[in-house]
C-alpha cells in the first residue's frame, strides 16, 4: 500500500471540501436577496432542491479541476 497515494487522496479531499464551502459561500455573498440558512429553517424545499443542485454542480467541476 503506498501512503504518498492514500496522502494525495487524502489532501484532494480536504481540497475539495474547503473550495466547496468557499464556493457555496461566495454563491450566498453574491445572492443577498435570498437568505438561503433562514429558507431552510423554514422548511423551503424549493431552496434546499437549489442549494443540492448547487453543491453537486460545484463537485463536478471541481472533481474535474482536481483529475
Amino acid at each position: 500500500m503506498e501512503w504518498t497515494i492514500i496522502g494525495l487522496n487524502f489532501l484532494y479531499a480536504v481540497l475539495g471540501v474547503v473550495l466547496m464551502y468557499i464556493s457555496y459561500r461566495l454563491f450566498d455573498i453574491l445572492t443577498p436577496q435570498v437568505n438561503f440558512p433562514e429558507e431552510l429553517k423554514h422548511g423551503n424545499i424549493a431552496v434546499a432542491i437549489f442549494v443540492a443542485a448547487i453543491f453537486i454542480s460545484i463537485a463536478i467541476i471541481i472533481g474535474g479541476s482536481l483529475n
